[in-house]
């Protein structure tokens, strides 16, 4: 770490960690950043602050992943699938309100989901692709009919934030509004400061599950890198944070072994993924042949990736079909046995498939060019603030070079970084996937076509009508033998087209400082996923949990 790096952040969060007077304040890292800009628009994927879902925007349930998947009622208090899996109900609790004291009912649920209809690039989910139409029953009940009947509709429509119709409603550009002062259903809706360097969110005023929140604030300092969060959880400032540290128990535990804590649970599906639609036309031939993408997949030193990258915390993930260890149960083995020897470190393998297929240095750079003469030179873009993810990239373009292949890094922020992956400006990334109950969402979220342009899930743009078909029949059916039948299927095609690369599910990174708050879920008590990340809406439960040390 460089000293000026270490020193500025232990300054700067000197000052802001000196709590208000009568206030508890929970001072976390959730993202890095090199300033804020002040946006809290729930459907923003990009600019927007990552303290807003869950923590402004309530969802209608959480299910809870470490405990069986259960339902946590949030803004629901209860929901129905119909016999038929056609439509869903949810009623609302009674005497919700949002934070300007105005009353939140199902009327607010069935506008934001029309809201979305009307503007088609808020909805980050492709809910309309789901859904046919929403309706009021009455003041705290919405039913929901679906396109296609579904035993898994509950998990996709709580996806989406739910805003207020008396705010978004005169709002005419809803993609471009920052929502600089929002009004939310969530515990900390109050943004009471806001500058480049710190913010504050504070109690929602009307907050319907008050009783159980002890935490009057959260605060997020601003920290651009992985070097600037260690030196700010060293130094006991951060309460809650969600980073690689390298070495965590000699930089982070060590510093205050009382206190200073973590818990790193297998988590999101690490991929490298090469983009099928890139506007660069020679790369693009060599992407599509699937010959050149399981010649890339075996160049990976996939356990170099986890032991030197990872400092180890990470789970080796060597399976085609990205199941790995998070969703055994759910492999069929043959497919591994048969496929599985296209995601093994195999340099020698990898040249030799190489030189069969035509990629030969055919101008003689140095390098492999396309089988018609054509070269091939591509960038893998990695976020700048994730040494852990830098060191991964630097480790697979020593593998595709000393196999011929002209890879470089690049390394955009991570506003860009995302926003590349979700428009397709890009040749090559590294990216995640979260985890979920089943292996259902990854594919969901991974190749579904709809979703193209929408999330960064799906940026590796291969689709297919076959694989597609399999995951809508998976939601078909509660019956677990059939899903079962259907994802040994499913999986035999993503291991055959090897759409993308995984190479390790990333530890869930989680520091807690337990000198100020008690409450924390740890390998112990691990009671929630732990981690702030947006993509846990848990850490709701999580921030719930948490107490002032008396």
């Amino acid at each position: 770490m460089k000293r000026s790096s270490a020193l500025l952040a232990m300054t700067m969060l000197g000052a802001l960690t000196l709590p208000a007077a009568a206030q508890t304040v929970l001072t976390v890292n959730v993202e890095p950043a090199t300033t804020w800009v002040r946006n809290f628009n729930p459907f923003n994927q990009t600019s927007a602050r990552q303290s807003t879902l869950d923590f402004i925007y309530e969802p209608l349930i959480v299910f809870n992943r470490f405990d069986d998947n259960r339902p946590n009622y949030r803004l629901a208090e209860s929901y129905k699938l119909a016999e038929d899996l056609k439509s869903i109900e949810f009623k609302l609790r009674d005497g919700l309100k949002w934070s300007d004291g105005k009353p939140l009912t199902a009327s607010d649920v069935v506008f934001t989901y029309n809201y979305i209809k009307q503007y088609p690039a808020l909805d980050f989910v492709s809910i309309w692709q789901f859904i046919s139409g929403v309706e009021q029953v009455d003041k705290q009940t919405v039913r929901f009919t679906l396109r296609q009947p579904s035993a898994l509709a509950v998990d996709r429509l709580i996806a989406l934030p739910i805003v207020p119709e008396h705010v978004w409603k005169d709002i005419k550009e809803p993609v471009t509004f920052a929502n600089e002062t929002p009004v939310g259903s969530g515990p900390m809706t109050e943004v009471t400061r806001f500058t480049p360097q710190t913010y504050d969110q504070c109690r929602n005023p009307h907050y319907w599950d008050a009783a159980r929140l002890a935490i009057d604030c959260m605060r997020f300092p601003q920290l651009a890198d992985n070097n600037q969060i260690l030196a700010a959880s060293a130094g006991g400032q951060l309460d809650w944070g969600v980073a690689f540290l390298p070495d965590v128990k000699k930089t982070f535990v060590a510093k205050d072994p009382q206190h200073h804590k973590y818990w790193y649970a297998a988590g999101s599906m690490v991929e490298f993924l090469l983009n099928q639609e890139t506007s660069n036309e020679n790369n693009r031939k060599a992407f599509k042949d699937l010959n050149f993408r399981r010649a890339v997949s075996m160049t990976l030193d996939r356990k170099a990736m986890v032991d030197v990258a990872g400092y180890g915390y990470p789970t080796l993930n060597e399976d085609p079909t990205a199941f790995g260890e998070v969703y055994k149960i759910w492999s069929d083995p043959k497919v591994k046995a048969e496929l599985g020897k296209y995601t093994t470190y195999d340099l020698d393998g990898a040249k030799a498939l190489l030189d069969k297929a035509g990629y030969v240095d055919k101008n003689r750079d140095g390098f492999r060019d396309n089988p018609d003469g054509t070269p091939i030179a591509f960038n893998i873009i990695v976020p700048n603030s994730w040494s852990d993810w830098i060191d991964t990239v630097q480790i697979a373009i020593e593998g595709l070079r000393e196999a011929g292949i002209n890879a470089s890094m690049g390394t955009p922020e991570e506003a860009v970084w995302s926003q590349n992956l979700i428009s397709g400006s890009f040749d090559a990334a590294i990216n995640s996937i979260p985890v979920a109950a089943t292996p259902y969402y990854m594919y969901q979220r991974a190749f579904t076509k709809a979703d193209a342009g929408k999330t960064r899930f799906t940026a590796q743009r291969w689709f297919n009508d076959e694989l597609e078909g399999l995951i809508v029949k998976f939601a078909q059916t509660p019956d677990q033998a059939q899903q079962k039948t259907i994802m040994n299927g499913a999986q035999r095609i993503v291991a055959e087209n090897l759409p993308f690369f995984p190479v390790y599910n990333s530890a869930t990174w989680y520091q807690y400082n337990t000198k100020r708050f008690t409450g924390w879920a740890s390998g112990e008590n691990p009671f929630v996923n732990p981690t702030i990340s947006r993509q846990n809406p848990a850490r709701l439960l999580h921030l719930l949990a948490l107490k002032p040390v008396k």
